[in-house]
């Protein structure tokens, strides 16, 4: 795995570990899905990708600039669908093979007694009903901050900064885990620990070694 750690004795301490959602927490599980749909509707490979995360509606719905619900009429107006049921039905087959990752949640279940967790995203203002009503995994957050919500998106600092903030955590107490790069990067830079997320097997591995010397357990348990 890609990550960063700090040699234990230069920290107060880690009391907060912070999570990505989309990549993380939540995963496409079945690609081929998506790549079957793209097929099926006659589009060349990637371009429905593209039109869904590459655009510029992408980008305001993520600052909360435009709802959700309106991106998806965009979207929907770009690849030539002919009425909103069309689009609604594109749109719940091109997620139906998302999943969220129930040994995540387990594990974040584990460290709970013993560390504050955050969720930091970059989302649409759906968010909350998805946490809530259709994952049913608000309850594992201390704090949710999430772009559509408080239009900044990461790497902006000042996003990370709010969620320490509503914490009550110091940048030095706290662990992120994140899929990009360039989050990472950012959580780095403002004196984070950071790991980037590749399964949650490694996961296990990298949070033991960041969080053994504060769990009696030797860390986080298979």
């Amino acid at each position: 795995m890609d990550s960063h750690r700090r040699d234990p004795s230069d920290d107060t301490g880690i009391k907060a570990v912070i999570f990505d959602l989309g990549g993380v927490l939540v995963r496409t599980e079945f690609p081929e899905v998506r790549h079957q749909l793209e097929r099926r509707h006659g589009f060349e490979p990637g371009h429905v990708g593209r039109t869904i995360w590459a655009s510029e509606d992408w980008e305001l719905a993520q600052l909360g600039d435009l709802s959700y619900e309106e991106y998806w009429k965009h979207v929907g107006a770009t690849l030539g669908f002919a009425s909103p049921q069309e689009t609604a039905d594109f749109r719940r087959e091109y997620f139906s093979a998302d999943r969220v990752d129930q040994e995540l949640v387990q594990l974040i279940e584990e460290l709970r007694p013993r560390f504050k967790i955050g969720l930091l995203s970059n989302a649409p203002d759906k968010l909350d009903t998805w946490l809530e009503n259709d994952w049913g995994i608000a309850h594992l957050f201390d704090a949710i901050v999430y772009s559509g919500k408080v239009g900044m998106v990461k790497p902006d600092p000042r996003i990370y900064q709010l969620i320490l903030e509503r914490l009550e955590v110091q940048p030095a107490e706290a662990l992120f885990v994140d899929d990009y790069p360039r989050n990472i990067d950012a959580a780095l830079a403002l004196g984070m620990a950071a790991v980037r997320f590749t399964s949650t097997k490694t996961l296990k591995s990298d949070l033991r070694r960041y969080l053994a010397w504060e769990m009696g357990d030797g860390g986080a348990s298979e």
